[in-house]
């Protein structure tokens, strides 16, 4: 495997992404999760109207997200899957509204490459793949020709007969085969980020074990994203709704940076915004400057 990939240290084209972080410092990034969608788990039809959506992306970046993710089909379990067409055609609005608008990097979260192409000609920089590149393998080809910035997701069958301790071997066997697909496709190596795909075909014992065991991913080298928010597991240990699970999201995601993660995939950006300025002021012992008195 090559050595640390950073979010932080941007190669000439624009590092992971002329998106995912150029010139920035190396504090944890925030990508907000958008669902344009009528069946998401947790917000599905909040955003299916595109002007709700589009009001609603420009308050995730005013709220102080670094990232804007946006996905048209939603992967919860025993959801439906579309065409690519029906993707396309909820992001659309979204897209042309939104993107010569915004400072901040577009991600598509999807695992079809034509939706990815027509993201990506229309200014997002970020796929955003939660299959990690196994359900339409040219998907990776579309990213490597435009110079994408990619998230690569774990999610496999079966998953939920591992053993409990073969998770995380598993996984990094995972990570090892898709990363070299993805070099072997023109990605580079510095624009790639994984993604453990919390609750994705996972037990909540699973997800634990992951969580808990995060440095083992951090170690293969390259950025890990975290996106635990409303996650089922959460509310089987509390006991809430999707919701009300935002302390139990928030004790996730903090947990995760503790253990290495570089990137947080939130629904409730304010939130997440303040908790990470907080835990990055008592890990540097600093106030940020804004705050000084």
């Amino acid at each position: 495997m090559p050595a640390r990939a950073s979010l932080h240290q941007p190669e000439a084209q624009g590092g992971l992404v002329g998106g995912m972080a150029a010139a920035r410092t190396d504090r944890v990034l925030l990508m907000s999760a958008l669902n344009v969608t009528p069946d998401s788990f947790s917000d599905g039809g909040h955003y299916f109207d595109p002007a709700i959506a589009i009001a609603r992306a420009h308050q995730m970046i005013a709220e102080g997200a670094d990232i804007l993710d946006i996905g048209g089909e939603s992967t919860r379990p025993g959801s439906a899957e579309i065409s690519a067409e029906e993707e396309l055609a909820r992001l659309r609005p979204v897209l042309k509204a939104v993107l010569p608008a915004i400072a901040v990097p577009m991600s598509i979260d999807t695992y079809k490459a034509a939706t990815a192409d027509a993201a990506l000609q229309a200014g997002a920089t970020i796929v955003n793949d939660v299959w990690g590149f196994t359900r339409d393998p040219d998907i990776a080809r579309a990213a490597a020709d435009h110079g994408a910035a990619c998230v690569v997701g774990h999610w496999e069958p079966d998953l939920v007969d591992e053993p409990d301790a073969r998770i995380l071997p598993r996984m990094l066997d995972f990570f090892r085969r898709q990363v070299d697909m993805s070099l072997a496709a023109g990605i580079g190596a510095s624009r790639i980020t994984l993604d453990p795909g919390i609750g994705f075909g996972k037990t909540p014992a699973q997800n634990l074990v992951i969580l808990h065991r995060l440095a083992e991913i951090c170690a293969l080298g390259f950025p890990v994203l975290v996106g635990a928010s409303r996650k089922r597991f959460i509310g089987e240990i509390t006991g809430r709704a999707p919701l009300d699970r935002l302390a139990g999201t928030l004790s996730a995601h903090m947990m995760a940076v503790a253990n290495g993660a570089a990137a947080i995939r939130a629904h409730d950006v304010a939130a997440h915004h303040d908790a990470l300025r907080v835990m990055r002021a008592v890990q540097t012992q600093t106030m940020p400057e804004q705050a000084k008195g």
